[in-house]
């Protein structure tokens, strides 16, 4: 009877806690979403003041706005719920996005966004990404066995750099794999030190392209290994897509894929990805950013354009002279860069990844994915959903890795992983021959 009581109590508890934290989402969404559209307000009279060219929002709906040839855009960039815009209390505003268009390439910074160096490095004549090349080292020969030379080719997440991969994985690797592998680990288009355009929309074929003239073709790739994390992994996919004959293996570490129609996939993948809650606060921090166009750009405006301050700070505070590579890429972006390569690369992305599937399973490359069971950024039913798709996949899942855990903390292992992933690339590609 006790043991009943208490247990009729605990499910009274946790609804009511449930119930609580709805209540909560619901209000705190409602302030959020006024203050949003009191924020366009705001944005839109400084940019028309300050700016000749003022990148519109997307606070209108897509019709009001028209396309004007921009195709591969996510419809999540205009149909974010927002209690206020949908209530016709947003006005509109003289579209000058056609106007911008045929006044040519913005060459000039928002005022909002940093001017450092590196995030004004789009401006240079020649843009191309942000790399770090690890070349084969000779043979006590003095033979660098470059006629045999494989290509690893690495791809960051959302709001990350190179840094990722070159702080924990190159400095793992095994001799053997020095002797046989140029290791390229690139900063993709709008973060880390790669340029960071402000008339770009970071649409996918955006990031490919510049890809293509940072890596594949500077160093005539004609064969390579693909190894990504997060959003990364839906670049990868569109470009092991592109180069099916030419990717040996792609390793996909935490990779978003939410299987839908193409249809509803972009907003499938918004809400999954950043579903409006309170709780987790990670779950939050995603939906705020990811649904609130100018409250975003108010954080960014605040932190990313200010980021040698706080970094300063944090090292006067802590005492190092060196911040960890995370907390310095977390800050390397700018608002325009994240939020569409948020919007255009991982929601938009969503309603291609069955295609990109479609072709690996057919193209053979040898295909692995890696995630942790702790994940609550990109939940763990996305390797098994992939796996559905490509059914000889291998999957492997770490016990007790979070989302940047999987690879940070087990450097040495990941590093295992994937060696032992090329080496068997290698000999199975060797055998077809």
């Amino acid at each position: 009877m006790l043991k009943r009581l208490v247990s009729s109590v605990g499910k009274w508890t946790g609804k009511a806690v449930d119930i609580l934290m709805e209540v909560a989402s619901l209000l705190v969404f409602c302030i959020l979403d006024l203050l949003d559209s009191f924020l366009c307000i705001c944005y839109r009279c400084i940019d028309d003041f300050v700016e000749e060219n003022a990148h519109p929002c997307y606070c209108e709906s897509r019709a009001n706005v028209g396309m004007y040839g921009e195709e591969q855009l996510s419809v999540t960039l205009y149909d974010r719920k927002n209690m206020f815009r949908q209530m016709g209390l947003v006005g509109l505003r003289r579209n000058r996005r056609e106007e911008s268009r045929k006044k040519g390439t913005v060459k000039l910074p928002r005022w909002s966004d940093c001017g450092c160096d590196s995030c004004l490095s789009w401006q240079k004549a020649e843009e191309k990404l942000y790399s770090v090349i690890r070349e084969p080292i000779s043979d006590h020969d003095g033979d660098s066995r470059r006629s045999s030379v494989g290509n690893v080719i690495f791809l960051h997440g959302f709001m990350s750099s190179s840094s990722f991969w070159t702080e924990t994985v190159f400095p793992n690797l095994s001799e053997e794999s020095k002797l046989h592998y140029r290791f390229i680990s690139l900063d993709l288009l709008g973060f880390g030190k790669s340029p960071k355009p402000r008339d770009c929309l970071y649409r996918l074929k955006d990031h490919l392209e510049m890809i293509e003239k940072s890596a594949i073709q500077p160093y005539q790739l004609d064969s390579f290994h693909l190894v990504a994390h997060s959003m990364g992994c839906i670049i990868a996919l569109a470009l092991a897509a592109k180069y099916p004959r030419s990717v040996k293996s792609i390793t996909l570490i935490a990779p978003p894929y939410f299987p839908s129609s193409k249809e509803k996939a972009s907003h499938v993948a918004l809400n999954k990805l950043a579903e409006r809650r309170l709780w987790p606060p990670s779950q939050f921090g995603s939906s705020f950013m990811s649904w609130y166009e100018h409250l975003g750009r108010t954080v960014c405006l605040l932190i990313c354009r200010n980021h040698r301050i706080w970094e300063w700070i944090l090292k006067l505070v802590t005492g190092k002279r060196d911040l960890h590579f995370m907390i310095m890429d977390s800050t390397r972006h700018t608002h325009h860069s994240a939020w569409h390569s948020m919007h255009n690369v991982i929601c938009g992305g969503a309603k291609n990844i069955d295609d990109y599937l479609e072709i690996l399973s057919k193209s053979g490359m040898l295909v692995n994915v890696i995630q942790g069971d702790k994940d609550q950024v990109v939940p763990p039913e996305c390797s098994y959903n992939l796996k559905l798709k490509v059914p000889f996949a291998e999957v492997k899942i770490i016990p007790n890795a979070e989302h940047s855990s999987v690879v940070l903390g087990r450097e040495k292992d990941i590093t295992r992983d994937l060696e032992q992933i090329w080496s068997l690339a290698e000999n199975l590609n060797s055998k077809n021959m």
